[in-house]
């Protein structure tokens, strides 16, 4: 702030915990409660599944450094929409805006929703699914919640992800420690002949990797918030590597407890596999494995959101999007129009999709987006080398998750071709096609400027500027 004018700018309040805690709180999220089965479904047997658990785990590690680096040159929130904008040009970049404000965000809170939905009221219907309806009433109103908690305080929000943070590994320990007991006493026969049935094709390896790597989604989001983070170039590096590394431990021990207090078929065939373990080893407990993982999927919404809001905020700040979603509340400092925009197209997100759909066209969107920031970073290492770089990866990091990100966004098209993924491509490229008239030549109508007016008088808020 100078002696003239007051600046409006978010503030840096999120340190080592809440960093921390932002990207694990965020990973750690329905997705193990849901994925297991679907993994498991796809790449036929036990040790196959474990395989692709840790190499999930390896990949997000290995791509997380690469963005780590990325965070500490272009130090400015807005994750990969903000990279892009740097190193390919604006017309990449708004097509990442534009499938991400409209389809990739939403469908990543609109899936988390359901998973937390499905956990609430799995305990009322133990012997038949739950009806559709109710689960997305139930999803529709935590989206409500999450975003109403986001809108009033940064700093309310963060304690909450660190609170559900300890709430989630807790959680996952109970079920490791379940299970390694269950183990010990000899139960190891659902890990005999482990390899047996294992699906080779490149499309179930594509998709089981699509639906774990769903379970390690936020692994990227503290790029998203890095003018709110103290201490940047220290603090995202530190954050990625602990918080990820725990995780990807948690994960593979957990799949290690599922299989053993459950047969291969029990686990498929299970719509919350964590109910099922809790009924099997906790008895007339078995419910509290319900409200724990309710409570996971729901600390993981509020971390989606939380950095979901800001990528949208960021976009409109650089011109891509309404000037109106690049303003902050002049008390509450947080980009409340931006969160309400999100909020908005959750809910509509959420009424045709399921959860399988979801997670796959989500995963295959979000990683032909990650193909382009790796993309990014080599283009920054090989051509400006000057530039100052805190924290640097050898070059054969991003060509290694670059190599992993093309398999996976090529996999399930070569193999089983789908008709929805030509979709989903059109979706993106036509990005390009929004971006020429309305956003070259600005053709706006001046609808526009009075709908700013009143919603910036309404929700009072107002333009706010970087924080580097």
């Amino acid at each position: 702030m100078d002696s003239k004018t007051q600046k409006l700018i978010l503030k840096r309040e999120v340190g080592l915990m809440g960093a921390v805690s932002l990207i694990g709180g965020t990973m750690i999220g329905s997705g193990i409660f849901m994925s297991p089965q679907t993994v498991l479904y796809n790449i036929g047997s036990p040790g196959a599944s474990l395989v692709v658990w840790a190499c999930c785990g390896v990949l997000v590690i290995l791509a997380s450094f690469c963005y780590a680096e990325l965070g500490t040159v272009i130090r400015e929130s807005g994750g990969e929409y903000i990279y892009i904008l740097k190193t390919s040009g604006p017309v990449v970049a708004f097509m990442l805006i534009f499938s991400s404000v409209l389809f990739v965000r939403p469908a990543s809170i609109a899936g988390i929703a359901l998973g937390f939905a499905q956990y609430v009221v799995a305990p009322f219907y133990l012997d038949c699914t739950p009806p559709v309806l109710l689960v997305k009433c139930v999803a529709a109103a935590a989206i409500i919640v999450v975003a109403t908690v986001n809108c009033l305080n940064v700093r309310f929000s963060m304690s909450i992800q660190v609170f559900f943070m300890v709430t989630k590994v807790l959680t996952l320990a109970v079920i490791i420690i379940g299970g390694m007991v269950v183990l010990i006493r000899g139960h190891t026969e659902n890990f005999e002949d482990s390899f047996e049935n294992t699906n080779v094709g490149i499309n179930p390896i594509g998709i089981a990797l699509y639906q774990g790597l769903w379970s390690y989604d936020g692994w990227n989001n503290l790029n998203s918030v890095t003018e709110e983070l103290k201490r940047p170039e220290v603090n995202l590096p530190r954050a990625v590597v602990i918080a990820i590394s725990l995780v990807t431990g948690l994960y593979v021990l957990v799949n290690v407890s599922y299989l053993t207090v459950m047969t291969p078929k029990e686990l498929v065939s299970s719509s919350a596999v964590a109910v099922t373990w809790g009924n099997k080893v906790l008895g007339s407990w078995g419910w509290i494995m319900s409200v724990a993982a309710a409570l996971s999927a729901f600390g993981s919404l509020n971390g989606t959101f939380f950095s979901g809001g800001r990528v949208c905020f960021v976009a409109a700040r650089e011109g891509h999007m309404p000037d109106i979603l690049a303003m902050a509340h002049i008390h509450r400092l947080t980009p409340s129009p931006a969160l309400i925009f999100t909020t908005v197209v959750s809910l509509v997100v959420l009424i045709p999709g399921d959860f399988q759909s979801i997670v796959n066209f989500f995963s295959f969107t979000a990683w032909f987006f990650y193909a382009i920031t790796l993309s990014g970073l080599l283009y920054l290492k090989i051509k400006k080398p000057e530039l100052p770089r805190p924290y640097r990866v050898p070059i054969i990091l991003p060509i290694l998750v670059l190599i992993a990100a093309v398999f996976l966004v090529l996999a399930p098209i070569i193999d089983d071709p789908q008709i929805e993924y030509l979709y989903v491509t059109l979706f993106i490229l036509s990005g390009a096609i929004v971006y020429i008239p309305f956003i070259h030549y600005k053709l706006c109508p001046g609808l526009l400027t009075k709908l700013t007016v009143f919603l910036q008088l309404f929700l009072e808020v107002a333009p706010a500027e970087k924080n580097l």
